[in-house]
């Protein structure tokens, strides 16, 4: 395609908006190098692919595929020998588990067994999981700089020893700078850390007091850092694990990126395919923003647009184009009055075949279509100012001559304002002449035009066709409105008459130019008018006729559910009520068995009798629930109660047995009861009021605390940016509600920053009464930033 005619139709700014929905670097370098091809078969591919992806995130609102990374660096290292540092493992880490991720998607609950997904689905099929390296590189590295101490049974056999040994030499100093006779000598009574060595702080004074090495002093020289011979050994000791704990993590970095680079092959594969999945769901998720619709795709030279909307204008401000051309006409001439949207137009459908040839979907309706070209050339440029120039028109005539030497039949060609720039007589006869070499070379051409010349040239050749934009002479503002087939009027007599100029000069202005052509304006004129009043006759039809179909459908669709919901409510009352008579006659038959096991004494034989004869009657009263109409029937005949209220005595008709309200009626005429172990909803009609008496079991306010606690609880608190007093406070609230919440773990977010705040709250944790245990987080869990605490 022309590359000056790409940038007149802005397309390199729709690519930048697809690239806004890739999240892979390989997708955005895929979506930049994106070109709209001349190939049918290869546009329908195009087209084929969006189309998937679309229905993909219609049903399923997005994928797995965020996290993806380019991998391709990482590998070839480990294939040459290199490896791998923790933190460009977790990113391979988060690249396998997209591959993963994007495997279950695709197959989890056959859920995608529903579309036809022919290219996705060879895609994925393509990619590959490894699970063994991922759950090593996850159980190994524990962040960017660190590695777990379950990397290997030797790193966590050398870090134990590194944790003994720093904690023997750190009690041993502990001896040193609390003894009574040390303390002269000390600047500080603390212990530090100089050339990776723990030392002491001595006064300059005293150094020969302190045997042992000195590592630095202050900057004012007061005092010296010594390492204490007693513990020369201990730090030889603890620098030596520490090289040892730098060889293993090498040791295991190595043995990785080994296993790394023997599926390096398989890694780049899944890179490829993963990116293009990312690509193409670009394209799907762009196309859903602008709501786009697939066009179809011929070869026949025919351009059909409906309603089509420029695609980098605010919706809300855009009117809709339909425009087509291919057909009954090869060339098309579009006139009308300044900032009627002429230039829109030219635009919109240049840029939308650029689109549809690049497997973009397209703002329009359904049934649009698209031609595949061979190029689109677009001569656009800025035409509405009045300062016009020789330098203009030799540009635009500069562009036109390459246009002509680079174009086919198969070609579009769009002209802004053709033949402008120049002398109105000569500028029009050029442009006559460059549509009719054009219209014999079988090219199809839109020019927009000023030229009433080129209106007359449309209506006497069959294969060109006259267009117009609408203007309302009442407001003097344009419609932005396309009609094909109507020459524009200029209507400059009449915008001239509005703004307040003369009508003898105006009449006088008439008299320059011929009859003819006042009458040709006249006749455009009525057209238009009559145009416009039939049109909005049949938009008004077409309204009604929506809004009456609408109403049906809902009218149906309500009826529908209504008796689907009716019947779905009588099923469920008839199973619930079921269940529950089912339920209390076994619970009764339970309490009956438990009586008899533990009936020791008096007249079994009669104890015996009257059991069997409780468990006859509690089915004889079941029986009465099999069937709800009875229950109905007869509750119906009664008068309902009024205002039953929790707590108050009641008899339950049907069943000849005392309860108690547990909650009163509710909207299906229903009430709660308590009758023995049984709780039970019973129509209001077939209770009947005993007695008034206090309210049951209500709430203490204990309970209610507990039940708004577990309500509003987090599980995690943020305090970074507080002073560790501040923090405290916050944090043993937050531990007492949690406490009271029933919460088992919770998360406390204080950032690393100095490790004071940490620290300090590490030391609280020890003696709160509700923890359990606390640790730092884990990688995955905010690393060193958080604590995990077990509540007990």
């Amino acid at each position: 395609m022309n590359e000056r005619s790409l940038r007149a139709l802005e397309f390199s700014k729709i690519i930048n908006r697809v690239k806004e929905y890739a999240l892979s670097p390989m997708a955005k370098e895929t979506i930049q190098s994106l070109q709209p091809a001349a190939n049918y078969n290869e546009i329908v591919k195009r087209q084929d692919e969006t189309e998937e992806s679309v229905k993909v995130l219609l049903k399923n609102s997005n994928v797995p595929i965020d996290g993806l990374k380019e991998i391709q660096h990482w590998v070839r290292k480990t294939t040459i020998g290199s490896y791998l540092d923790p933190g460009e493992l977790i990113g391979l880490l988060s690249f396998l588990k997209v591959s993963k991720r994007m495997k279950v998607f695709f197959k989890k609950d056959k859920e995608q067994e529903d579309l036809s997904l022919p290219i996705l689905k060879d895609l994925i099929r393509e990619v590959q999981t490894f699970p063994e390296l991922e759950a090593r590189i996850d159980r190994s590295v524990l962040s960017e700089s660190e590695l777990s101490d379950d990397a290997s049974p030797e790193l966590k056999q050398i870090r134990r020893q590194l944790h003994l040994a720093s904690e023997k030499i750190r009690s041993t100093l502990q001896n040193f700078i609390t003894s009574s006779k040390n303390q002269t000598y000390l600047q500080d009574q603390i212990i530090t850390i100089r050339q990776n060595r723990y030392v002491v702080p001595v006064k300059q004074e005293y150094r020969n007091q302190v045997k042992g090495m000195i590592h630095d002093q202050s900057t004012s020289g007061a005092t010296l850092f010594i390492e204490p011979m007693a513990i020369v050994e201990l730090n030889n000791k603890l620098k030596e694990l520490k090289l040892s704990e730098e060889r293993e993590v090498e040791r295991i970095l190595r043995e990785i990126s080994w296993e790394i680079s023997l599926i390096a092959e398989d890694l780049l594969i899944n890179q490829d395919r993963l990116g293009t999945l990312d690509y193409i769901f670009a394209k799907g998720k762009y196309a859903l923003a602008i709501e786009g619709k697939r066009p179809e795709v011929n070869q026949a030279g025919y351009v059909n647009l409906k309603n089509a909307r420029h695609p980098l204008l605010e919706p809300s401000e855009v009117v809709p184009t339909t425009i087509w051309i291919g057909k009954d006409f090869s060339t098309l001439v579009i006139t009308g009055p300044n900032t009627g949207g002429k230039t829109v137009s030219l635009k919109t459908l240049g840029l939308l075949c650029l689109m549809g040839q690049s497997g973009l979907q397209i703002p329009a309706d359904h049934g649009t279509e698209i031609s595949v070209f061979d190029h689109i050339f677009a001569d656009i440029g800025d035409e509405q100012s009045i300062e016009q120039s020789l330098s203009t028109f030799s540009s635009h005539m500069t562009n036109i001559v390459e246009i002509f030497k680079n174009l086919t039949e198969n070609s579009l060609v769009l002209f802004d304002e053709l033949g402008a720039g120049t002398d109105p007589t000569e500028g029009a006869a050029l442009a006559m002449a460059i549509l009719e070499n054009l219209r014999e070379k079988g090219t199809k051409v839109v020019a927009t035009t000023h030229y009433s010349e080129l209106k007359q040239y449309a209506l006497i050749h069959k294969d060109v066709e006259n267009a117009s934009v609408e203007f309302n002479i009442q407001t003097l503002r344009p419609t932005y409105k396309l009609s094909i087939g109507v020459p524009g009027k200029s209507n400059a007599f009449e915008i001239s008459r509005k703004l307040g100029l003369s009508d003898e000069i105006i009449e006088q202005a008439k008299t320059f130019i011929s009859h003819e052509n006042i009458q040709f304006e006249d006749v455009l004129q009525n057209i238009e008018s009559n145009k416009s009043h039939i049109e909005t006759e049949k938009h008004e039809i077409d309204r009604l006729k929506r809004e009456i179909e609408q109403t049906k459908n809902r009218y149906e669709e309500r009826v529908r559910r209504l008796e689907n919901q009716k019947d779905r409510l009588v099923q469920d009352a008839k199973k619930e009520s079921r269940r529950i008579i089912k339920e209390a006659k076994e619970e009764a038959e339970g309490i009956i068995k438990k009586l008899r096991e533990l009936e020791q004494s008096g007249d079994r034989r009669h104890m015996n009798q009257e059991i069997e004869q409780a468990r006859i009657r509690l089915g004889e009263k079941a029986l009465e629930y099999k069937d709800d109409d009875v229950v109905v029937e007869e509750s119906t005949k009664r008068q309902a109660p009024k205002d039953l209220k929790a707590g108050e005595k009641v008899r339950i008709i049907s069943l000849n047995q005392e309860g108690y309200v547990l909650e009163p009626e509710d909207d299906r005429g229903e009430v709660l009861v308590q009758a023995g172990i049984m709780k039970v909803n019973i129509k209001a009609a077939n209770l009947e009021r005993i007695a008034k008496n206090s309210k049951v079991g209500e709430k203490t306010s204990t309970s209610r605390m507990v039940r708004s606690k577990s309500r509003g609880i987090k599980t995690e608190i943020d305090v970074r940016g507080k002073n560790l007093e501040e923090a405290m406070l916050e944090v043993d609230k937050y531990l007492d509600d949690c406490a009271i919440a029933g919460l088992a773990q919770v998360t406390v977010i204080h950032g690393v920053g100095t490790g004071v705040l940490k620290a300090g709250l590490h030391q609280m944790f020890k003696t709160h009464r509700h923890v359990k245990s606390y640790r730092s987080g884990k990688y995955g869990e905010g690393g060193d930033g958080v604590s995990i605490v077990e509540l007990s």
